[in-house]
């Protein structure tokens, strides 16, 4: 059951503000340097999503952002504060051939996750999340492979050459398993015992 005050209580004027300017300033500057199918990236996607998860406010669209994205943001962090050297999964932030200030604005992968956070400590932790976060997964991952660049290779949809060729269906598959197996199950498990539903 949903804790009484999530439904009243909310979010902070300025954090919801802030979060929402940076989002319309990030949206058409990514439009225009990478394309619409860069929103495809769940990390785009829980971007975006966590501008209604703050206003209305949701602790199911944040609870499913955390299952989708937190494990991978902290792996992103790790890229990014070792210079790639103990994960590749940010080194396109030291590549010299893009402008610093467009490199900058992917600096979102610090204050997105961190209100995902403050929902779940806020509100608690919505266990539907992982059903829903499995379902969207199952759309998004044949979506991206169907609209976005091969080259790309957004959401991993596309094997990389030391995995053997295998038919589109079997490879989205294998990867949503890998998702939910690997990230969502043990994030679900973690944010029923750290965010329990009725918050603070």
């Amino acid at each position: 059951m949903t804790p009484p005050h999530s439904q009243h209580t909310p979010v902070p004027l300025w954090i919801r503000l802030s979060y929402t300017a940076m989002v319309l300033v990030i949206l058409p500057v990514y439009w225009h340097w990478y394309g619409p199918s860069n929103y495809l990236w769940f990390s785009d996607i829980a971007l975006i999503a966590m501008v209604p998860a703050l206003w209305l406010p949701s602790r199911l669209i944040a609870s499913m952002m955390g299952v989708a994205v937190l494990f991978l943001e902290v792996i992103w962090m790790l890229g990014f504060f070792t210079g790639g050297r103990l994960f590749n999964i940010a080194d396109y932030m030291f590549d010299d051939s893009l402008p610093i200030w467009l490199r900058g604005l992917s600096l979102f992968h610090f204050p997105m996750p961190a209100a995902i956070v403050y929902m779940m400590w806020k509100y608690g932790y919505d266990p539907r999340a992982l059903k829903y976060q499995a379902l969207l997964a199952a759309v998004v991952l044949p979506a991206t492979r169907l609209l976005a660049p091969p080259e790309e290779n957004i959401n991993w949809v596309w094997p990389p050459d030391w995995v053997p060729a295998m038919p589109a269906p079997v490879l989205l598959s294998a990867m949503w398993i890998l998702l939910v197996v690997v990230v969502y199950l043990p994030s679900h498990a973690c944010f029923k015992r750290w965010f329990p539903p009725g918050g603070r």
